[in-house]
């Protein structure tokens, strides 16, 4: 991947990262929801983001990337078309994971302490973290295999029909319009990602407010993303990061 700043068309770069961060975050919502050491507040944050930032991003493709395309190019704008019965397929599943209680991950569950733990019923919780990870195992599942589809159309079709210019104009928009939930997370996944020079020429679209206060949001990150993975003590729980 080193090379790939170099060589690749910056719209392609981009997207690359961008659908490779989706893949990431949606295996670690899959895999956190199983994780019982996983505090709720570190679940509802992840699912949010996922759900907002997912949403987004089809979004915005269906409304102004895809015309763009089909625009100049309307055989690729034509299989474009064709993967947006994926994209209502994905909504749906969405749907779903934006409808689990997370409220009922706050029980205590086997890890609680003090005189009454002994008496607390633990299986709300684990029914609450079952139906989050089904949810987002659905979620996982079709994102996965809608980019498998999507990215031999796409970004070939990004390289060939999308000027320097559209894709700036794009991107203002992307960032203009991008849902203030956990975006530290996005930050900490594009570093997971991306090599510094591509996460670099990513992030300089960013407002100067945004990029003044970067380090902060990758300190956040890690933090939360340890707390996901389990790197830290079940009792540690993630700060809600910066928006």
């Amino acid at each position: 991947m080193g090379m790939n700043a170099e060589i690749e068309p910056k719209p392609v770069m981009e997207t690359r990262l961008t659908h490779e961060t989706h893949r990431v975050v949606t295996t670690l919502l899959m895999e956190a929801a199983g994780r019982p050491s996983v505090p709720p507040e570190a679940l509802a944050q992840l699912r949010d983001f996922v759900v907002a930032n997912l949403r987004h991003h089809h979004e915005v493709e269906d409304d102004w990337l895809w015309p763009q395309i089909a625009a100049t190019a309307p055989e690729a704008g034509r299989a474009l078309d064709g993967l947006g019965e994926e994209h209502k397929r994905l909504d749906a599943a969405l749907d779903r994971l934006a409808a689990v209680d997370v409220t009922g991950l706050d029980a205590a569950g086997p890890d609680a302490a003090g005189p009454d733990a002994a008496d607390v019923d633990a299986r709300p919780v684990a029914e609450a973290r079952r139906a989050l990870r089904e949810a987002a195992v659905a979620v996982r599942d079709t994102v996965h295999e809608h980019l498998a589809h999507e990215d031999p159309v796409l970004l070939p079709a990004l390289r060939d029909h999308v000027t320097s210019a559209q894709w700036d104009e794009f991107a203002r928009q992307v960032i203009a319009t991008a849902p203030a939930v956990a975006g530290h997370l996005m930050i900490g996944l594009l570093d997971e990602v991306g090599t510094t020079a591509e996460v670099e020429a990513i992030t300089m679209n960013l407002p100067p407010s945004a990029r003044a206060v970067l380090p902060a949001l990758r300190d956040q990150a890690i933090a939360d993303l340890q707390v996901l993975r389990g790197d830290t003590p079940p009792n540690a729980s993630p700060e809600q990061g910066p928006s």
